[in-house]
Protein backbone atom coordinates (compact mmCIF):
# COMPACT_ATOMS: atom_id res chain seq x y z
CA UNK A 1 0.00 0.00 0.00
CA UNK A 2 1.51 2.92 -0.85
CA UNK A 3 2.02 6.36 1.16
CA UNK A 4 -1.10 8.62 -0.15
CA UNK A 5 -3.77 5.73 -0.56
CA UNK A 6 -3.10 4.70 3.30
CA UNK A 7 -3.28 8.24 4.54
CA UNK A 8 -6.70 8.27 2.42
CA UNK A 9 -7.75 4.81 4.02
CA UNK A 10 -7.52 5.81 7.60
CA UNK A 11 -8.49 9.04 6.99
CA UNK A 12 -11.97 9.25 4.92
CA UNK A 13 -12.73 12.49 5.86
CA UNK A 14 -13.03 14.93 2.88
CA UNK A 15 -10.15 17.29 1.85
CA UNK A 16 -10.00 21.43 1.39
CA UNK A 17 -7.26 22.75 -1.29
CA UNK A 18 -5.83 25.96 0.36
CA UNK A 19 -5.45 28.43 3.47
CA UNK A 20 -4.44 31.57 2.78
CA UNK A 21 -2.30 34.41 4.35
CA UNK A 22 -0.87 38.00 3.69
CA UNK A 23 0.47 40.78 5.99
CA UNK A 24 1.36 44.44 4.89
CA UNK A 25 3.52 46.61 6.35
CA UNK A 26 5.22 44.39 9.56
CA UNK A 27 8.58 44.14 10.29
CA UNK A 28 8.23 40.56 11.42
CA UNK A 29 6.10 39.87 8.18
CA UNK A 30 7.48 36.27 7.68
CA UNK A 31 7.00 35.35 11.49
CA UNK A 32 3.32 36.69 11.41
CA UNK A 33 2.74 34.83 8.24
CA UNK A 34 4.30 31.66 10.24
CA UNK A 35 1.87 32.04 12.38
CA UNK A 36 -1.19 32.51 10.50
CA UNK A 37 -0.57 29.16 8.18
CA UNK A 38 -0.17 27.17 11.67
CA UNK A 39 -3.75 28.69 12.44
CA UNK A 40 -5.24 27.79 9.03
CA UNK A 41 -3.21 24.09 8.51
CA UNK A 42 -6.24 22.35 9.11
CA UNK A 43 -6.76 23.52 5.04
CA UNK A 44 -3.95 21.85 3.41
CA UNK A 45 -1.47 19.72 5.04
CA UNK A 46 0.56 18.44 3.10
CA UNK A 47 2.69 21.42 1.39
CA UNK A 48 3.51 25.06 2.49
CA UNK A 49 4.92 28.06 1.58
CA UNK A 50 6.06 31.54 2.05
CA UNK A 51 6.92 34.68 -0.48
CA UNK A 52 8.50 37.86 1.22
CA UNK A 53 9.44 41.45 -0.20
CA UNK A 54 12.02 43.21 0.97
CA UNK A 55 12.12 46.52 -0.80
CA UNK A 56 10.37 45.11 -3.65
CA UNK A 57 12.81 41.78 -4.28
CA UNK A 58 10.86 38.73 -3.38
CA UNK A 59 11.85 35.74 -2.31
CA UNK A 60 10.02 32.39 -1.33
CA UNK A 61 10.54 29.40 0.51
CA UNK A 62 8.27 26.27 0.22
CA UNK A 63 8.42 22.32 0.47
CA UNK A 64 6.11 19.66 1.28
CA UNK A 65 5.01 18.78 4.83
CA UNK A 66 3.55 20.57 7.97
CA UNK A 67 3.87 24.59 8.24
CA UNK A 68 6.17 23.24 11.94
CA UNK A 69 7.95 20.84 9.75
CA UNK A 70 8.95 23.40 6.57
CA UNK A 71 9.92 26.78 8.75
CA UNK A 72 12.43 27.28 11.64
CA UNK A 73 13.88 30.18 12.81
CA UNK A 74 16.79 30.19 11.36
CA UNK A 75 14.88 30.07 7.83
CA UNK A 76 11.95 32.64 9.10
CA UNK A 77 14.95 35.50 9.99
CA UNK A 78 16.23 34.78 5.88
CA UNK A 79 12.64 35.23 4.74
CA UNK A 80 13.44 39.07 5.24
CA UNK A 81 10.90 41.94 4.73
CA UNK A 82 7.53 43.72 5.83
CA UNK A 83 4.62 42.11 3.02
CA UNK A 84 4.49 38.39 3.00
CA UNK A 85 2.07 36.03 1.43
CA UNK A 86 1.65 32.21 2.56
CA UNK A 87 -0.15 29.32 1.74
CA UNK A 88 -0.97 25.97 2.72
CA UNK A 89 -1.88 23.18 0.49
CA UNK A 90 -3.47 19.74 0.08
CA UNK A 91 -3.60 18.41 -3.06
CA UNK A 92 -5.26 15.35 -5.06
CA UNK A 93 -2.93 12.18 -5.99
CA UNK A 94 -0.37 12.60 -8.80
CA UNK A 95 -0.03 16.65 -8.27
CA UNK A 96 1.61 16.43 -4.93
CA UNK A 97 5.13 17.56 -5.79
CA UNK A 98 6.85 20.57 -4.50
CA UNK A 99 6.74 22.06 -8.03
CA UNK A 100 2.97 22.28 -7.66
CA UNK A 101 3.38 24.02 -3.74
CA UNK A 102 2.07 27.43 -3.28
CA UNK A 103 2.66 30.37 -3.30
CA UNK A 104 3.77 30.61 -6.86
CA UNK A 105 6.42 33.61 -7.65
CA UNK A 106 6.68 34.22 -11.26
CA UNK A 107 9.40 37.03 -12.70
CA UNK A 108 8.00 38.22 -16.09
CA UNK A 109 7.93 41.79 -18.22
CA UNK A 110 5.58 43.58 -15.89
CA UNK A 111 8.05 42.40 -13.10
CA UNK A 112 7.92 39.79 -10.13
CA UNK A 113 4.64 38.64 -8.83
CA UNK A 114 3.46 35.58 -6.63
CA UNK A 115 0.22 34.03 -5.82
CA UNK A 116 -1.77 31.80 -3.35
CA UNK A 117 -5.05 30.31 -4.69
CA UNK A 118 -7.75 28.28 -2.82
CA UNK A 119 -10.64 27.40 -5.00
CA UNK A 120 -10.45 25.43 -8.65
CA UNK A 121 -11.21 26.78 -11.67
CA UNK A 122 -13.33 25.20 -14.00
CA UNK A 123 -11.95 26.12 -17.56
CA UNK A 124 -8.49 25.28 -16.66
CA UNK A 125 -8.05 23.01 -19.18
CA UNK A 126 -9.33 24.86 -22.37
CA UNK A 127 -7.79 28.36 -21.19
CA UNK A 128 -3.97 26.17 -20.57
CA UNK A 129 -4.65 24.32 -23.66
CA UNK A 130 -5.07 28.60 -25.54
CA UNK A 131 -2.20 29.60 -23.61
CA UNK A 132 0.38 26.38 -24.52
CA UNK A 133 -0.69 26.88 -28.34
CA UNK A 134 -0.36 30.44 -28.08
CA UNK A 135 3.44 29.67 -26.92
CA UNK A 136 3.35 30.16 -23.01
CA UNK A 137 4.84 27.44 -21.04
CA UNK A 138 4.31 26.58 -17.82
CA UNK A 139 6.52 25.88 -14.60
CA UNK A 140 3.40 23.53 -13.12
CA UNK A 141 0.14 21.84 -13.45
CA UNK A 142 -1.56 24.03 -10.91
CA UNK A 143 -4.21 26.05 -12.64
CA UNK A 144 -3.45 28.78 -10.28
CA UNK A 145 -0.31 29.92 -12.99
CA UNK A 146 -2.92 30.35 -15.81
CA UNK A 147 -4.05 33.67 -13.72
CA UNK A 148 -0.24 34.76 -13.81
CA UNK A 149 0.13 33.79 -17.77
CA UNK A 150 -3.38 35.99 -18.15
CA UNK A 151 -1.93 38.76 -16.26
CA UNK A 152 1.38 38.29 -18.58
CA UNK A 153 -0.31 38.28 -22.01
CA UNK A 154 -2.91 41.57 -20.45
CA UNK A 155 -2.37 44.60 -22.99
CA UNK A 156 -2.70 46.79 -19.82
CA UNK A 157 0.03 47.95 -18.36
CA UNK A 158 -0.42 48.58 -14.76
CA UNK A 159 -1.15 45.70 -11.88
CA UNK A 160 -4.78 46.70 -11.23
CA UNK A 161 -6.26 46.61 -14.96
CA UNK A 162 -3.97 43.35 -15.85
CA UNK A 163 -4.99 41.46 -13.06
CA UNK A 164 -8.28 42.66 -14.01
CA UNK A 165 -8.57 41.24 -17.62
CA UNK A 166 -7.16 37.56 -16.25
CA UNK A 167 -10.01 37.41 -13.92
CA UNK A 168 -12.60 38.20 -16.67
CA UNK A 169 -11.23 35.01 -18.18
CA UNK A 170 -11.56 32.65 -15.45
CA UNK A 171 -14.52 30.55 -13.88
CA UNK A 172 -14.58 28.63 -11.16
CA UNK A 173 -13.87 29.06 -6.85
CA UNK A 174 -11.10 31.36 -6.13
CA UNK A 175 -9.81 33.21 -3.35
CA UNK A 176 -6.34 35.18 -3.86
CA UNK A 177 -3.62 36.36 -2.14
CA UNK A 178 -1.21 37.93 -4.19
CA UNK A 179 1.78 39.90 -3.83
CA UNK A 180 4.12 42.33 -6.64
CA UNK A 181 6.97 44.73 -5.39
CA UNK A 182 4.19 47.28 -4.13
CA UNK A 183 0.97 46.19 -3.38
CA UNK A 184 -0.63 43.18 -1.22
CA UNK A 185 -4.01 42.08 -3.47
CA UNK A 186 -6.83 40.02 -2.12
CA UNK A 187 -9.45 38.65 -4.94
CA UNK A 188 -12.66 36.89 -3.69
CA UNK A 189 -14.96 35.18 -6.80
CA UNK A 190 -17.96 37.11 -8.00
CA UNK A 191 -20.11 34.19 -6.19
CA UNK A 192 -17.93 33.89 -2.92
CA UNK A 193 -17.08 30.21 -2.83
CA UNK A 194 -14.29 30.32 -0.77
CA UNK A 195 -14.03 32.77 2.40
CA UNK A 196 -11.12 35.66 2.73
CA UNK A 197 -11.20 38.20 5.09
CA UNK A 198 -9.61 41.50 5.91
CA UNK A 199 -7.79 42.19 9.57
CA UNK A 200 -6.11 44.64 10.74
CA UNK A 201 -3.04 44.77 13.37
CA UNK A 202 -2.14 48.64 14.43
CA UNK A 203 -0.72 50.07 11.27
CA UNK A 204 -0.31 46.04 9.74
CA UNK A 205 -2.96 44.51 7.06
CA UNK A 206 -3.37 40.91 7.17
CA UNK A 207 -5.61 38.91 4.34
CA UNK A 208 -6.78 35.23 5.70
CA UNK A 209 -9.26 32.81 4.81
CA UNK A 210 -10.36 32.23 8.36
CA UNK A 211 -10.64 34.67 11.45
CA UNK A 212 -9.06 32.21 13.54
CA UNK A 213 -5.30 33.39 11.69
CA UNK A 214 -6.29 36.86 13.32
CA UNK A 215 -7.04 35.99 16.29
CA UNK A 216 -3.78 33.85 17.16
CA UNK A 217 -1.83 36.61 16.24
CA UNK A 218 -3.56 39.58 18.00
CA UNK A 219 -4.99 41.44 14.93
CA UNK A 220 -8.49 42.66 14.68
CA UNK A 221 -10.96 41.25 12.19
CA UNK A 222 -12.40 43.93 10.13
CA UNK A 223 -14.32 42.30 7.62
CA UNK A 224 -15.00 39.80 4.73
CA UNK A 225 -13.76 40.63 1.45
CA UNK A 226 -17.12 40.63 -0.98
CA UNK A 227 -17.85 37.99 -3.68
CA UNK A 228 -16.15 39.50 -6.65
CA UNK A 229 -14.40 42.39 -4.83
CA UNK A 230 -10.58 42.87 -5.52
CA UNK A 231 -8.62 45.06 -2.41
CA UNK A 232 -5.22 46.76 -2.76
CA UNK A 233 -3.10 46.78 0.23
CA UNK A 234 -0.34 49.57 -0.24
CA UNK A 235 1.51 52.72 0.51
CA UNK A 236 -1.43 54.83 -0.07
CA UNK A 237 -3.82 52.63 2.34
CA UNK A 238 -6.62 50.15 1.37
CA UNK A 239 -8.38 50.48 -2.10
CA UNK A 240 -11.35 48.27 -2.95
CA UNK A 241 -12.67 47.78 -6.31
CA UNK A 242 -15.71 45.67 -7.72
CA UNK A 243 -15.32 45.17 -11.64
CA UNK A 244 -18.65 45.41 -13.44
CA UNK A 245 -17.61 41.83 -15.18
CA UNK A 246 -16.81 40.20 -11.43
CA UNK A 247 -20.57 41.71 -10.14
CA UNK A 248 -23.39 39.69 -9.47
CA UNK A 249 -26.63 41.20 -9.25
CA UNK A 250 -28.64 37.68 -8.17
CA UNK A 251 -27.40 35.21 -5.86
CA UNK A 252 -23.79 34.49 -4.52
CA UNK A 253 -22.75 30.35 -3.95
CA UNK A 254 -21.02 30.01 -0.52
CA UNK A 255 -19.70 26.99 0.36
CA UNK A 256 -22.21 25.45 2.88
CA UNK A 257 -19.75 22.92 4.13
CA UNK A 258 -17.11 25.26 5.29
CA UNK A 259 -19.76 25.42 8.00
CA UNK A 260 -20.75 21.57 8.18
CA UNK A 261 -16.84 20.87 8.46
CA UNK A 262 -13.66 22.63 6.53
CA UNK A 263 -13.64 25.60 8.75
CA UNK A 264 -12.31 26.02 12.15
CA UNK A 265 -15.78 26.58 14.79
CA UNK A 266 -13.46 29.69 16.29
CA UNK A 267 -13.95 31.29 12.81
CA UNK A 268 -16.44 34.10 11.77
CA UNK A 269 -16.95 32.52 7.81
CA UNK A 270 -19.30 34.10 6.29
CA UNK A 271 -20.84 36.10 8.51
CA UNK A 272 -21.37 33.62 11.28
CA UNK A 273 -19.19 32.05 14.12
CA UNK A 274 -18.70 28.57 12.95
CA UNK A 275 -19.40 26.47 16.24
CA UNK A 276 -22.22 28.48 16.59
CA UNK A 277 -23.65 27.04 13.47
CA UNK A 278 -22.50 23.34 14.02
CA UNK A 279 -24.76 24.09 16.87
CA UNK A 280 -27.59 24.30 15.39
CA UNK A 281 -27.06 21.53 13.07
CA UNK A 282 -26.78 19.09 15.32
CA UNK A 283 -29.99 20.89 17.36
CA UNK A 284 -31.96 20.11 14.06
CA UNK A 285 -30.89 16.93 13.84
CA UNK A 286 -32.06 15.90 16.80
CA UNK A 287 -35.41 16.91 16.01
CA UNK A 288 -35.42 14.96 12.66
CA UNK A 289 -33.49 11.90 14.33
CA UNK A 290 -34.02 11.49 17.75
CA UNK A 291 -32.81 8.34 19.32
CA UNK A 292 -32.92 6.52 23.06
CA UNK A 293 -29.58 6.38 24.71
CA UNK A 294 -27.80 6.63 27.22
CA UNK A 295 -24.83 9.06 25.72
CA UNK A 296 -24.19 11.15 23.35
CA UNK A 297 -20.84 10.63 21.64
CA UNK A 298 -18.81 13.58 19.06
CA UNK A 299 -16.51 12.14 16.62
CA UNK A 300 -13.43 14.01 17.55
CA UNK A 301 -12.81 17.00 16.55
CA UNK A 302 -15.34 17.89 14.21
CA UNK A 303 -18.11 16.82 15.46
CA UNK A 304 -18.54 18.02 19.04
CA UNK A 305 -20.16 20.92 18.23
CA UNK A 306 -23.09 19.33 16.56
CA UNK A 307 -23.08 16.70 19.46
CA UNK A 308 -23.66 19.58 21.66
CA UNK A 309 -26.63 20.93 19.97
CA UNK A 310 -27.62 17.70 19.20
CA UNK A 311 -26.86 16.29 23.26
CA UNK A 312 -28.87 19.83 24.56
CA UNK A 313 -31.81 19.25 22.30
CA UNK A 314 -32.42 15.58 22.93
CA UNK A 315 -31.77 15.78 26.42
CA UNK A 316 -29.02 12.95 26.40
CA UNK A 317 -25.85 13.64 27.89
CA UNK A 318 -22.52 14.00 25.72
CA UNK A 319 -19.98 11.80 26.80
CA UNK A 320 -16.33 11.64 25.35
CA UNK A 321 -16.81 7.97 24.34
CA UNK A 322 -14.11 8.81 21.55
CA UNK A 323 -10.34 10.14 22.01
CA UNK A 324 -8.05 11.48 19.06
CA UNK A 325 -4.78 11.31 18.66
CA UNK A 326 -3.65 14.76 17.26
CA UNK A 327 0.01 13.86 16.70
CA UNK A 328 -0.59 11.12 14.07
CA UNK A 329 1.69 13.23 11.31
CA UNK A 330 1.15 11.82 7.55
CA UNK A 331 4.82 9.83 8.54
CA UNK A 332 3.21 7.26 10.14
CA UNK A 333 4.83 3.69 9.33
CA UNK A 334 2.54 0.98 9.02
CA UNK A 335 3.08 -2.50 8.73
CA UNK A 336 2.95 -4.46 5.60
CA UNK A 337 -0.30 -5.96 5.66
CA UNK A 338 -3.68 -4.09 5.37
CA UNK A 339 -3.44 -1.39 7.87
CA UNK A 340 -6.98 0.25 7.48
CA UNK A 341 -8.28 -1.30 11.37
CA UNK A 342 -4.67 -0.15 12.71
CA UNK A 343 -5.05 3.18 10.95
CA UNK A 344 -8.26 4.28 12.53
CA UNK A 345 -7.01 2.96 16.16
CA UNK A 346 -3.89 5.06 15.88
CA UNK A 347 -5.63 7.99 15.46
CA UNK A 348 -9.08 7.30 17.61
CA UNK A 349 -8.88 5.04 20.93
CA UNK A 350 -12.26 4.85 22.41
CA UNK A 351 -12.67 4.84 26.34
CA UNK A 352 -14.35 1.18 26.98
CA UNK A 353 -14.56 1.42 30.62
CA UNK A 354 -17.24 4.62 29.62
CA UNK A 355 -18.98 3.01 26.21
CA UNK A 356 -19.33 -0.52 27.97
CA UNK A 357 -23.05 -1.89 27.52
CA UNK A 358 -24.26 1.70 26.56
CA UNK A 359 -26.38 2.48 23.94
CA UNK A 360 -24.93 5.74 22.14
CA UNK A 361 -25.51 8.63 19.94
CA UNK A 362 -22.71 8.63 17.42
CA UNK A 363 -22.55 12.14 15.85
CA UNK A 364 -20.49 13.16 13.03
CA UNK A 365 -20.01 15.75 10.20
CA UNK A 366 -19.94 13.64 6.94
CA UNK A 367 -19.69 10.41 5.49
CA UNK A 368 -17.48 10.23 2.61
CA UNK A 369 -16.94 6.52 1.60
CA UNK A 370 -17.91 4.83 5.07
CA UNK A 371 -14.31 3.06 4.88
CA UNK A 372 -13.36 4.62 8.25
CA UNK A 373 -17.15 5.07 9.75
CA UNK A 374 -17.61 1.10 9.58
CA UNK A 375 -14.44 0.26 10.91
CA UNK A 376 -14.97 2.80 13.93
CA UNK A 377 -18.43 1.03 14.72
CA UNK A 378 -16.68 -2.20 14.52
CA UNK A 379 -14.55 -1.46 16.81
CA UNK A 380 -16.96 -0.04 19.49
CA UNK A 381 -18.80 -3.40 19.04
CA UNK A 382 -15.70 -4.96 20.26
CA UNK A 383 -15.71 -2.74 23.10
CA UNK A 384 -19.02 -3.94 24.19
CA UNK A 385 -21.63 -0.94 22.95
CA UNK A 386 -25.02 -1.87 22.92
CA UNK A 387 -25.83 -0.17 20.50
CA UNK A 388 -24.97 2.53 17.97
CA UNK A 389 -27.18 5.44 16.13
CA UNK A 390 -25.05 6.95 13.91
CA UNK A 391 -25.99 10.67 13.22
CA UNK A 392 -24.62 13.17 10.31
CA UNK A 393 -24.64 17.03 10.69
CA UNK A 394 -25.56 17.06 6.76
CA UNK A 395 -27.25 15.75 4.22
CA UNK A 396 -25.89 13.05 2.12
CA UNK A 397 -22.72 13.70 -0.33
CA UNK A 398 -24.02 11.86 -3.67
CA UNK A 399 -22.39 14.45 -6.13
CA UNK A 400 -18.19 15.05 -6.82
CA UNK A 401 -16.99 18.90 -6.15
CA UNK A 402 -15.56 20.77 -8.85
CA UNK A 403 -14.95 23.93 -6.46
CA UNK A 404 -12.11 23.43 -4.39
CA UNK A 405 -12.92 20.65 -2.21
CA UNK A 406 -11.79 16.89 -2.65
CA UNK A 407 -14.66 14.43 -2.74
CA UNK A 408 -13.83 11.21 -4.02
CA UNK A 409 -15.66 9.91 -7.61
CA UNK A 410 -19.09 9.26 -7.82
CA UNK A 411 -19.21 5.95 -7.62
CA UNK A 412 -16.83 5.70 -4.81
CA UNK A 413 -19.81 8.04 -2.31
CA UNK A 414 -21.58 5.94 -0.43
CA UNK A 415 -24.52 7.85 -0.80
CA UNK A 416 -24.24 7.56 -4.60
CA UNK A 417 -22.57 3.90 -4.36
CA UNK A 418 -26.09 2.78 -2.20
CA UNK A 419 -29.63 3.96 -3.66
CA UNK A 420 -31.33 4.35 0.05
CA UNK A 421 -30.78 4.93 4.21
CA UNK A 422 -31.49 1.39 4.63
CA UNK A 423 -28.71 -0.05 2.32
CA UNK A 424 -26.01 2.61 3.38
CA UNK A 425 -27.34 1.81 6.99
CA UNK A 426 -26.39 -1.77 6.87
CA UNK A 427 -23.30 -1.39 5.27
CA UNK A 428 -22.51 0.60 8.36
CA UNK A 429 -23.41 -1.65 10.62
CA UNK A 430 -25.41 0.59 12.73
CA UNK A 431 -28.74 0.37 14.84
CA UNK A 432 -29.75 3.10 13.07
CA UNK A 433 -29.05 6.42 10.64
CA UNK A 434 -29.41 10.07 9.83
CA UNK A 435 -28.34 12.42 8.10
CA UNK A 436 -29.85 16.33 8.29
CA UNK A 437 -32.16 17.19 5.63
CA UNK A 438 -31.02 20.07 3.04
CA UNK A 439 -34.02 21.48 4.12
CA UNK A 440 -32.91 21.28 7.60
CA UNK A 441 -29.26 22.52 7.03
CA UNK A 442 -30.02 25.27 5.25
CA UNK A 443 -32.52 26.57 7.68
CA UNK A 444 -29.50 26.82 10.35
CA UNK A 445 -27.66 28.73 8.24
CA UNK A 446 -27.62 32.87 8.37
CA UNK A 447 -28.31 33.83 4.56
CA UNK A 448 -31.12 32.79 2.33
CA UNK A 449 -31.24 29.32 0.77
CA UNK A 450 -30.47 30.19 -2.70
CA UNK A 451 -27.19 31.79 -1.73
CA UNK A 452 -25.43 28.46 -0.89
CA UNK A 453 -23.71 26.14 -2.76
CA UNK A 454 -25.37 22.88 -2.40
CA UNK A 455 -23.54 20.74 -5.29
CA UNK A 456 -22.20 17.91 -3.89
CA UNK A 457 -25.56 17.17 -1.95
CA UNK A 458 -27.86 17.89 -4.90
CA UNK A 459 -26.12 17.83 -8.01
CA UNK A 460 -27.06 21.40 -9.08
CA UNK A 461 -24.07 23.71 -10.10
CA UNK A 462 -24.30 27.22 -9.96
CA UNK A 463 -21.22 27.50 -12.40
CA UNK A 464 -21.89 25.58 -15.77
CA UNK A 465 -19.06 23.55 -17.17
CA UNK A 466 -18.59 21.05 -19.77
CA UNK A 467 -18.82 17.46 -18.36
CA UNK A 468 -17.11 16.16 -21.61
CA UNK A 469 -13.79 17.97 -20.21
CA UNK A 470 -11.73 15.14 -19.23
CA UNK A 471 -10.78 16.98 -15.86
CA UNK A 472 -14.28 17.02 -14.76
CA UNK A 473 -15.83 13.91 -15.82
CA UNK A 474 -17.51 13.02 -13.23
CA UNK A 475 -15.82 9.26 -13.38
CA UNK A 476 -12.74 11.15 -12.45
CA UNK A 477 -11.12 12.37 -9.38
CA UNK A 478 -12.65 15.41 -9.42
CA UNK A 479 -11.45 19.28 -7.96
CA UNK A 480 -7.82 18.69 -8.13
CA UNK A 481 -5.83 21.65 -9.01
CA UNK A 482 -3.05 19.25 -10.79
CA UNK A 483 -3.93 18.48 -14.33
Amino acid sequence: MNRQRFDREIDDAPREFCGLFGVFNHRQASWLTYLGLYALQHRGQEACGIVTNHKGMLTVHKDMGLVSDVFNEQILNRLKGNMAVGHVRYSTTGSSVLKNAQPLLIDFAKGSICIAHNGNLINSLELRQYLEQSGSIFQTTTDSEIIIHLMARSRSKNLKDSLVDALKKIKGAYSLVMMDERTLIGVRDPFGFRPLCLGRLGASWCLASETCAFDLIGAKFIREIEPGEIVFINGSGVKSIKPKELRRKDKFSFCAFEHVYFSRPDSIVFGETVHSVRRRLGEQLAREYPADADFVVPVPDSGFSAALGYSKESGIPLEMGIIRNHYVGRTFIQPAQDSRDLGVRVKFNLLRGVLKGKRIVIVDDSIVRGTTSKIRVRNLRKAGVKEVHLRISCPPHRFPCFYGIDFHRASELIANKYASLEKIRQYLEVDSLGYLSLEGMLGCLKHPNDQYCTSCWTGKYPVIFSRSAGKFSLEKRCCGQGI
